[in-house]
């Protein structure tokens, strides 16, 4: 093509600056230009590396070559005039011909490279799409999507009224109010955000209104993430939840990490949703070691298997460990062996169905776990114990919330009798994310095609982010000074209705109500579960204090006499040996404040009284095995009567 093009713009700048199409006086004496020049040129081209380009990857720096190798080649036309004195060339030419033959090789370039992109497209059906943000990011999104074969950018949505009805890598610069009219228009229901340097607080601005829409709404990595190389431009997600949360997320503060930086650190329920991120934040914190505790053998692996890469690399002692925290004999061994300093207690039982089903054993590992944890602490003369709490211990209506007010109750009591051991808890709500939160539920039944189902229409909650929980908790446990509650602002609540409409509509569908009768999604409504609810606090009584961190409060919650705490732990022990659901629900109702069990127990026959009884319930009933069946009689038939 070069061959034909160097002839061509040679012919056309002669005729350009003499006015005819065929000049004598240039072409009388000099046609063997046209032979000669075509193959020099070339030659030259080859040389200066215009061959080895890629085609589909033409741009802004291949078109400053070609200028250039064009530029040079003219000199060479202009030394065949100044040299040939029977050449009649004049010395405007070569610099027409330097123009036209640039203009030439650029335009044909961007032809083939058009023809191979709509070679390379046939057969594919690109999916349209509506990219929010038309500065620097959008148009290499933009740019990225045109070399990709899923997604076609159709148009622009952008903030600044001086963009909008222009033209920007050949798309239209719209209102961000233009969108439902542009996703009809195109038939687009995905909004891509190429918005990653602007602020937490318009990105949540920005995706509240698009949630408004029936759009499917992703975004580009954050510029932290582009510039440090951990994403590229078109690493497109999904818009994390965490976007629609009334709050902002605090940057840690280091000196708040002096409880785990060089100490050695035990984390219990290792392998749990809160737990794991533990270990993650806490071994960044680069502590001496860090114990893995956990009686779950594939959320230890898992776990364990993640960070031990990381903790080779920071040189952090990883120890994982199988063991339950009721095991008192365990727990200490543990404890000396690798010389524990700080323990952060994550393992507790945390379902409320779950725990409402299954009283005792969450009576056994929450609070029999707790003050496990608690002697054996005193016993081996750790520096800190930091407690994972729960919102729903605050006058708790669930056996699981009355279990952790208990367990918050045990730590303090333990701190009244400890000079050595610093015992503190840390209390706040929901966590996005973690095993059984709404959140993922939601994603799945929408992914299913719904229903999406919440429990009661005016159903609140506070959320919070997992690695920030977790971080908090870290920084919270370096604050404690002894019998300190901790409280994390969660912002503002949720309703759970608005929560589950918002989601719909992210995933680019609508809601399925009365209003909408041909919607997607149905939200379908099954009533508060056993121990749930309407709202959650975070304070039992008494005034809230701050502290050095902005999002860590401190509380003397329950702060009061424990004389009788053995005695009421005495008693509850009891009940949970001898399987007793009933008297173990009366001693957390007499001693939790707030908390009333819906627990009704059977009238029991005459002939039953002093029988052992055995918690076979998945439910809040019992079954009841006389004695003489346990003796040896076919006793199967028994449980199934009963």
């Amino acid at each position: 093509m070069d061959l034909v093009l160097i002839g061509v713009s040679l012919w056309a700048a002669s005729a350009v600056r003499l006015g005819g199409v065929w000049p004598d006086e240039v072409w009388g004496q000099g046609w063997p230009l046209l032979v000669v020049l075509p193959p020099i040129g070339v030659t030259l081209f080859h040389g200066l590396g215009l061959y080895r380009f890629v085609l589909r990857s033409l741009g802004r720096h291949d078109v400053i070559r070609i200028a250039q190798a064009c530029f040079l080649l003219s000199l060479i036309l202009a030394a065949f005039g100044f040299f040939d004195f029977e050449l009649f060339l004049p010395r405007s030419t070569p610099i027409i011909f330097a123009l036209l033959l640039a203009f030439l090789m650029v335009v044909g370039r961007g032809a083939a490279r058009s023809y191979y992109q709509l070679l390379r497209e046939r057969g594919f059906q690109k999916r349209p799409v509506i990219v929010y943000g038309a500065g620097e990011s959008g148009m290499q999104l933009v740019a990225a999507l045109n070399a990709g074969r899923e997604f076609r950018p159709v148009a622009f949505l952008d903030d600044d009224k001086g963009l909008q009805g222009r033209f920007i890598a050949g798309r239209r610069v719209h209102a961000p109010g233009d969108v439902e009219a542009l996703s009809k228009k195109f038939a687009a229901s995905d909004v891509f955000l190429a918005l990653p340097s602007v602020s937490r607080a318009r990105r949540k601005e920005i995706v509240s209104f698009l949630s408004q829409h029936p759009v499917r709404v992703q975004t580009i990595p954050s510029m932290v993430e582009l510039a440090a190389g951990f994403e590229n431009i078109d690493r497109l997600r999904e818009v994390g939840i965490h976007e629609l949360l009334n709050r902002d997320a605090v940057d840690p503060m280091s000196a708040l990490f002096s409880s785990v930086r060089g100490k050695s650190v035990l984390v219990t329920g290792a392998g749990g949703s809160i737990g794991s991120e533990l270990c993650r934040q806490i071994l960044a914190m680069q502590p001496s070691r860090i114990v893995l505790f956990e009686i779950s053998e594939p959320a230890l692996y898992s776990i364990e298997i993640e960070l031990r890469e990381l903790a080779a690399e920071l040189d952090v002692e990883l120890i994982a460990t199988l063991g339950s925290v009721c095991d008192e004999a365990r727990l200490y061994q543990v404890m000396l062996t690798h010389e524990v300093e700080t323990i952060y207690h994550a393992a507790a039982y945390k379902h409320v169905p779950l725990v409402e089903a299954n009283p005792l054993e969450g009576i056994r590992n929450n609070i029999f776990g707790t003050r496990a944890i608690a002697r054996v602490a005193a016993a081996c003369r750790i520096d800190r114990v930091i407690l994972v709490s729960t919102d729903k211990a605050v006058r708790p209506t669930s056996v699981m919330g009355a279990t952790k007010r208990m367990a918050e109750m045990v730590l303090q009591h333990a701190q009244a009798q400890s000079a050595q051991t610093v015992y503190c808890m840390v209390r706040f709500g929901n966590v996005m994310g973690s095993s059984g939160s709404v959140i993922p539920l939601f994603q799945k039944q929408i992914a299913a095609g719904g229903p999406v189902t919440v429990t009661h229409p005016e159903v609140i909650r506070y959320f919070m982010t997992i690695p920030e929980a977790a971080q908090l908790v870290v920084q919270a446990g370096s604050l404690g000074k002894g019998g300190d509650v901790f409280l994390l602002d969660m912002g503002e609540p949720v309703a759970i209705l608005d929560l589950a409409r918002r989601m719909i509509h992210l995933s680019g569908l609508e809601v399925k109500d009365a209003a909408t009768p041909h919607g997607d999604i149905e939200i379908a409504f099954t009533g508060l579960r056993p121990g749930e609810k309407l709202f959650e606090e975070l304070l039992v009584s008494g005034d809230v204090l701050s502290t050095s961190h902005p999002k860590i409060m401190r509380s003397l919650d329950g702060a009061a006499d424990f004389g009788d705490l053995d005695e009421v732990l005495s008693e509850l022990e009891n009940a949970v040996l001898n399987h007793d659901v009933q008297s173990a629900l009366r001693v957390l109702q007499r001693t939790v404040e707030g908390f009333i069990s819906e627990y009704a127990p059977p009238n029991l026959p005459d002939n039953l009284v002093g029988a052992d009884v055995i918690d076979l319930s998945i439910s809040s009933s019992r079954a009841i095995i006389p004695d003489s069946a346990l003796a040896g009689a076919d006793y199967r038939s028994d449980l199934r009567s009963s």
